[in-house]
């Protein structure tokens, strides 16, 4: 349709199945298949961690994943539009991923940081290889010094130039979330040019998404098979793959480590944020995306193994160099993109080669998990207003706006205190705590109110084929049972925020993150209530779709009292 000022916009399509499988892959394969998924499989029993990690894909990963892609495909709308559709009690679920989503967009800020390296990494010396600048102090120590011999007293009295870089150079920690300090110049560039790159990947919709994913969908894979094969070539390499996978089978035992399996497949999945949803509206009908969800979800569990070979296979390597155990050296989240993985690649013959292609790969990754986030939520807010947003020029303006938003909201994390602020919203905000919570409310309100054996119909209408039988045993029992016991576990089990194990969090900001936390969980039942309160859906209209919620939400809470007398 030609763009006619007042006349409303057509929603649009996909230009091809390839943009919308890529645009998919980009979503769920993000940081956490590099950062966090390699150091869970190495904390949490090596090899043995597989046995939760698949139990957790089974019963709450492939079978989220095919709901809401499928959510999207029938309804032809946004994360929160499609509930009015096929759930009106169940609504505040879109508004409650939407918000978290929007406190996902934080996460900009490790692109400006990873931008902030990958600029630094073509210099003749790498500035974490050293202790000869400004911001070393006299306990630094030169890991990627030849010849080094070092002992453990001489690591626990030091602080490595790669530490000292990430703390004083690139964050410039402060004393502690009381003292907020100075602006870091360099990383507000460096944000600037990460959120001009998110506008002009999203303004036109799937029109530019769709292109741009050919690029930042793909090329993270070629960075990454170029890092796994240096990995693989060097020395101490094979012990540090081994030493992730190692099995060791008593640490099944331990709650904690299913629980850390179901949150990585939470996140890792992109299951209940809305964004499966969103980007399945804008599939044609009769799509099969019954065989496209189990691609998909092999692929990213496939690129979470082939990057734990990778990233252990140098960290291997630098355990080797440097004389100590891998315990000493692994690292997870910002820890492991930011010091142990720059400190590997400055002990390696070309490094500033290494360290490019690493933080290309960072920030490529980075990209199109962040860019997709902001089209759902443009998404949602287009479906819902599209009389007035759905004309000739207002959604690029409509763009701009929240850009520019959530910039100016961030700019407290390019303070002093940044990345205190960071650790806040990424342990409360957005923990996988509140994506569990969604889980149960999503599961039950599709599996039991608009019905599981209803979906199943609607699949097999779009895909001419009807899907396993265990999808709706997982929808109605599997999902729920299982994201319900992870969640009180969870909040049971939360303790005290801390950051680099010396710096407690006073009470007041604990305070603040459960406000945060409870920000989203509560709009559930919230709108749930507000509806009918409201007359929009009384109680006698629901009754019948309800009462088999409630049956069966009291046998969860039997089968949780039995859980946690278990564990106790």
């Amino acid at each position: 349709m030609n763009r006619i000022e007042g006349q409303i916009e057509e929603r649009g399509y996909w230009g091809s199945k390839a943009e919308f499988l890529l645009a998919m892959a980009g979503n769920v394969v993000g940081l956490g298949n590099v950062w966090r998924f390699p150091y869970l499989c190495y904390r949490n029993g090596g090899g043995a961690f597989l046995i939760p990690y698949l139990v957790f894909v089974v019963t709450c990963g492939v079978p989220l994943f095919l709901l809401e892609t499928a959510m999207g495909q029938y309804t032809q709308e946004g994360a929160i539009t499609c509930w009015h559709h096929l759930c009106p009690l169940a609504e505040g679920i879109g508004y409650a991923g939407q918000l978290i989503l929007l406190y996902n967009c934080m996460y900009t800020i490790i692109l400006a940081w990873a931008l902030f390296y990958l600029t630094f990494s073509f210099s003749s010396q790498l500035p974490w290889a050293s202790c000869d600048n400004s911001w070393n102090t006299d306990k630094c120590l030169n890991l990627a010094e030849r010849n080094l011999t070092l002992n453990r007293t001489m690591l626990i009295h030091s602080t490595p130039a790669a530490t000292e870089f990430w703390e004083r150079r690139v964050l410039s920690l402060s004393g502690g979330i009381e003292e907020i300090g100075k602006i870091n110049w360099e990383i507000l560039l460096c944000l600037i040019a990460m959120w001009i790159i998110c506008y002009f990947c999203i303004w036109k919709g799937v029109k530019s998404t769709g292109k741009v994913v050919y690029f930042t969908a793909t090329f993270p894979y070629v960075m990454l098979l170029a890092l796994l094969i240096r990995g693989l070539t060097l020395h101490g390499a094979l012990k540090g793959v081994v030493f992730n996978l190692y099995p060791e089978p008593a640490r099944l035992s331990d709650p904690q480590v299913w629980m850390e399996a179901g949150t990585q497949i939470f996140f890792s999945y992109s299951v209940c944020f809305g964004t499966l949803i969103s980007l399945g509206s804008y599939n044609q009908y009769n799509n099969n995306c019954y065989r496209d969800c189990l691609w998909l979800c092999l692929l990213n569990s496939a690129t979470s193994l082939v990057a734990g070979f990778a990233v252990f296979s140098v960290l291997g390597f630098m355990a080797n160099a440097q004389g100590v155990s891998i315990e000493e050296v692994a690292e997870s989240g910002p820890g492991l993109a930011f010091i142990a993985y720059p400190q590997a690649v400055a002990m390696m013959p070309l490094p500033q080669l290494w360290a490019v292609c690493f933080f290309i790969m960072i920030i490529l990754l980075g990209l199109d998990t962040q860019f997709v986030g902001m089209e759902t939520i443009i998404t949602s807010v287009m479906d819902m207003f599209p009389m007035v947003l759905r004309r000739a020029g207002r959604r690029e303006m409509f763009v701009l706006l929240f850009c520019l938003t959530c910039f100016f909201g961030q700019l407290i994390m390019i303070t002093e205190w940044g990345m205190y602020i960071f650790q806040l919203f990424d342990n409360y905000a957005c923990n996988g705590a509140c994506i569990l919570f969604l889980s149960v409310f999503e599961s039950l309100a599709m599996g039991w109110i608009f019905g599981a054996e209803r979906l199943f119909d609607i699949i097999e209408d779009m895909t001419k084929s009807r899907p396993n039988y265990i999808f709706m045993l997982c929808w109605k029992y599997l999902t729920p049972l299982v994201s319900l016991v992870s969640f009180v576990y969870s909040v049971v089990e939360t303790k005290p925020l801390t950051f680099n194990r010396w710096y407690v969090y006073p009470d007041w900001a604990h305070a603040l993150g459960w406000l945060l936390a409870l920000s989203s969980i509560l709009l559930v039942p919230g709108w749930a209530l507000g509806r009918m309160c409201s007359g929009k859906g009384t109680l006698k209209q629901v009754r019948m779709k309800i009462h088999s919620s409630i049956t069966y939400m009291h046998h969860l809470y039997k089968a949780i009292c039995i859980a946690f007398e278990v564990y106790i």
